[in-house]
């Protein structure tokens, strides 16, 4: 009997997330920097003696025919990359989903993944985001970018460069090591206590992009440029204007849709930047999830947060993408 096991990383967007739709990067390209972090989706996968197949993760499933499966990713993604015997797939995460950090997309990368090993075929991380964004973009739909797919089979702290056409350039960034500390110890998560879906979030954007709306269009460009310079100043080691960028970019991103913000994340924010925080940002598509804050003096703005409910969530960056291992 042989069980695989698979772990594909969340991510931490650190400047230009938006950029990676179709409907904004098809007309005029996106870019932005993205970090994968050390918070994973695990997924076990059983491929010996199974007589159906057998879905776990917040529920429970159990068909005779993949089609009948009720989780579209699982389902879809197994309509598309298996053709073997029915097999048990068991899911749990490091993180809720609906928290900003790219749940599903290294949900789907974690499952074809799976696949591929089940199958053993070898599958490079390129072919693993893009096989992952076929099945959430194009198969099932979703108002999403490429983002999530991406970082989650590349990890590093890379920059992704989105053509139109859908060609996707991974860059990664050489940081230097003090650099990478200043990341490490001043870069803090804490959970602003609200789940929401990016899809309910991102279909504004896309609606409004796709009309050529000037102000969606101009506020994306702007959000492209700031990734830019976020780019530049990590490779630089000018985190303290990282972290000033930061502020401009959230209040960038506020402009952008409704519901990108609310009453309690704007008071975790004022919080975050009277105890000592340079900027800060929404990890996701905005209305909840995390906030990521550069602290000048995180312990300061560690208590700050506290006092005011907001859990951390301590990471770490991971620099291996997803991987998997058979084990008999």
């Amino acid at each position: 009997m042989s069980v695989i096991f698979t772990r594909a990383p969340l991510r931490v967007s650190l400047g230009g997330g938006g950029t990676d739709l179709p409907s904004y990067y098809e007309q005029h390209g996106g870019f932005l920097v993205s970090g994968a972090i050390d918070k994973y989706v695990y997924l076990l996968t059983h491929t010996v003696f199974q007589k159906r197949y057998r879905m776990k993760y917040s529920a429970m499933e159990e068909v005779d025919d993949p089609a009948d499966i009720k989780h579209p990713i699982l389902r879809e993604s197994i309509l598309h990359h298996w053709k073997g015997s029915p097999l048990e797939i068991a899911s749990v995460a490091d993180v809720p989903a609906g928290t900003g950090m790219g749940s599903s997309g290294a949900y789907t990368v974690g499952v074809i993944k799976s696949l591929a090993l089940a199958k053993r075929v070898s599958i490079t991380p390129a072919a693993l985001a893009e096989a992952a964004c076929h099945i959430e973009l194009d198969v099932l739909g979703e108002p999403i970018g490429k983002q999530d797919q991406y970082v989650s089979a590349h990890g590093g702290i890379c920059a992704y460069t989105f053509h139109p056409g859908g060609r996707v350039d991974v860059e990664p960034l050489e940081l230097s090591e003090p650099t990478l500390r200043k990341l490490r110890n001043n870069l803090l998560l804490f959970y602003t206590g609200e789940a929401r879906s990016a899809s309910n979030i991102l279909a504004h954007q896309v609606e409004q992009t796709q009309a050529s709306d000037e102000a969606m269009v101009a506020n994306l460009d702007r959000t492209k440029e700031l990734g830019r310079q976020s780019a530049k100043l990590l490779v630089d080691g000018d985190i303290e204007s990282y972290a000033e960028l930061m502020h401009e970019h959230w209040l960038n991103k506020r402009g952008r849709s409704p519901g990108m913000a609310n009453e309690r994340i704007d008071t975790l924010y004022t919080l975050a930047r009277r105890s000592g925080a340079l900027g800060g940002k929404l990890v996701g598509a905005g209305g909840g999830g995390f906030l990521l804050v550069y602290a000048q003096r995180p312990e300061d703005t560690r208590q700050a947060m506290a006092a005011a409910g907001a859990s951390e969530l301590v990471f770490d960056f991971d620099f291996q993408g997803c991987v998997g291992s058979e084990y008999v």
